[in-house]
């Protein structure tokens, strides 16, 4: 696994109200993106709140994960998450994704997947949501994104790099150019059996 991470606050504030964390064993990886809502120190907090119960419990499944993330975000701010499981026992992949956070597969062919993320956000209400479950090919990409990227950003074709780094670097340098109305987080994950 590779894994290369872009992140930028909004409008150069200081706090970035998206956290990410990812973590490799032998027997899997697992990669979550959160955006708290609005921006500023309150999202922040959300954010790592739902970080930090993914960092404790990163034995169980995508579905638990998201029930323990909402339960403790009951009288918070809330947040938006996506969650990445790769088992390579089997070689399969989960995700789920609620709110604005949004992921792309690319297939050794070049095949590219956009999934669509469960509407709503964690707040502590009980809410439903699916997880997309999928074969990983001999070589598969991912990349995780937060609502600062745009359409426009995932068209890009530096995108399509297998060098996740390259895809990071690319991905740096097209938005300097930019002031971002969002908070930013591009997470580019390469998976190769």
């Amino acid at each position: 696994m590779e894994t290369a991470v872009f992140q930028k606050a909004k409008k150069n504030q200081y706090y970035c109200g998206d956290s990410y964390f990812y973590i490799e064993t032998d027997d899997e990886y697992v990669c979550a993106l959160a955006d708290g809502l609005g921006s500023g120190e309150f999202a922040k907090e959300s954010s790592e709140i739902v970080i930090s119960i993914i960092r404790e419990n990163t034995n169980v499944t995508v579905e638990q994960l998201i029930k323990k993330c909402n339960q403790q975000l009951s009288g918070k701010r809330g947040a938006v998450i996506g969650i990445l499981r790769i088992d390579f026992r089997i070689h399969q992949y989960s995700f789920s994704s609620i709110g604005n956070i949004g992921v792309v597969t690319m297939t050794e062919d070049g095949k590219r997947k956009r999934s669509i993320p469960n509407a709503g956000y964690l707040a502590g209400y009980h809410r439903s949501f699916k997880v997309v479950t999928d074969k990983l090919d001999q070589q598969t990409r991912f990349i995780l994104f937060s609502d600062g990227v745009t359409d426009k950003d995932l068209s890009q074709r530096f995108l399509l790099n297998k060098d996740v780094h390259q895809v990071v670097q690319s991905f740096a340098g097209y938005v300097d150019e930019d002031v971002r109305a969002d908070d930013t987080t591009l997470i580019a994950i390469r998976y190769e059996r």
